[in-house]
């Protein structure tokens, strides 16, 4: 399915058959595509580039596709990338966290840092981590593939 060309969103480079590798839900999913190009809330003169997730409902194109500026898809892979490098270890917890200690880490980005803590705010965190830890568990092989991948293409990049 093409991505439209005529909203807001400029798409430059697409994915446009995301639809068939979107994990679990891939061939039944209204993520239809991805796309990088020039961001909708472009000012005259100032160009920023997003990453776009295209939701199809199968009528149309849904508001609830998202576009997000490049480094908050990099914020988010590092999150991700924390959190399962954090689950892989929580086993060491009674309850899969340290109640007395919620902070995973404080990773250093633009002279600051972002805290990955355990959302202890949350009153069914006891419950709710046990499951998010289950769901990353039944999705390893599903993530496996795309860290491994990431892990290829950043090395390549001289990262």
């Amino acid at each position: 399915m093409k991505i439209p060309t005529t909203l807001k969103h400029k798409p430059v480079i697409v994915a446009e058959n995301y639809g068939n590798v979107d994990g679990r839900y891939a061939y039944k999913t209204d993520v239809q595509g991805l796309s990088l190009g020039l961001a909708q809330w472009n000012d005259r003169g100032k160009m920023d580039i997003s990453a776009k997730v295209w939701r199809y409902t199968g009528e149309k194109w849904s508001r609830q596709s998202e576009e997000m500026p490049l480094h908050r898809v990099l914020d988010l892979a590092i999150f991700i990338c924390k959190a399962e490098q954090y689950f892989r270890e929580a086993y060491r917890y009674e309850k899969l966290y340290d109640p007395e200690n919620t902070v995973i880490e404080r990773v250093g980005l633009q002279g600051d840092a972002m805290t990955v803590k355990v959302c202890t705010e949350n009153e069914m965190i006891d419950e709710d981590i046990k499951t998010v830890r289950q769901a990353l568990s039944d999705d390893s092989e599903l993530l496996g593939e795309r860290f491994s991948t990431l892990s290829r293409l950043l090395k390549e990049l001289g990262y």
